[in-house]
């Protein structure tokens, strides 16, 4: 696997990678779908341009035989860092990959950025996917978000309960 910064001519499989981990019906080939929570799109073209294009806002992207399998978004937001979207392809989700890409960015985040911690939000509903992290070291900080109801970029939710738990994690010292 080659693990490497994305550019502005990966956007386009960087969606594809994205909505086949979460939506639709690809998505359910995976554990990690919302497709029972969620319809919609879940990123489009413009947003992972405007990630890639964002200062100390990264996708790392995880490749095989030259195919994108797995990205992720992290951010640098000063003492911490913001990781989302980590999305890993179907057919190669529960091999190892998700978890190699995650240590990989943490390394990132812990030594080119010195956070002192990492934090993200997932549904609630999606106890499967928190308790994944859990067992990689993040916490549940009893922290809720709310659900960006109305906001399409979002996805068109099939239920009117989505809330974000917020997790994170703290680094080691350097």
């Amino acid at each position: 696997m080659n693990i490497r910064t994305a550019s502005m001519e990966d956007v386009d499989n960087i969606v594809s990678l994205v909505e086949s981990a979460y939506r639709g019906e690809k998505s359910q080939q995976g554990w990690t779908t919302e497709a029972n929570l969620l319809d919609g799109q879940r990123t489009q073209r413009s947003e992972i341009e405007l990630l890639l294009s964002q200062e100390n806002s990264d996708i790392i992207v995880c490749e095989l035989e030259h195919k994108i399998i797995a990205s992720v978004h992290i951010c640098n937001k000063g003492d911490y860092a913001y990781l989302g979207m980590l999305a890993v392809s179907p057919q190669k989700q529960g091999k190892g990959v998700g978890k190699t890409l995650l240590n990989y960015i943490e390394n990132i985040m812990q030594k080119k950025w010195h956070v002192q911690y990492i934090e993200m939000t997932v549904i609630t509903q999606r106890v499967e996917l928190i308790n994944w992290y859990i067992k990689h070291g993040y916490e549940l900080t009893g922290e809720k978000r709310p659900f960006p109801y109305g906001d399409s970029r979002f996805g068109t939710p099939k239920r009117d309960d989505l809330v974000f738990d917020v997790l994170k994690k703290r680094l080691k010292a350097v």
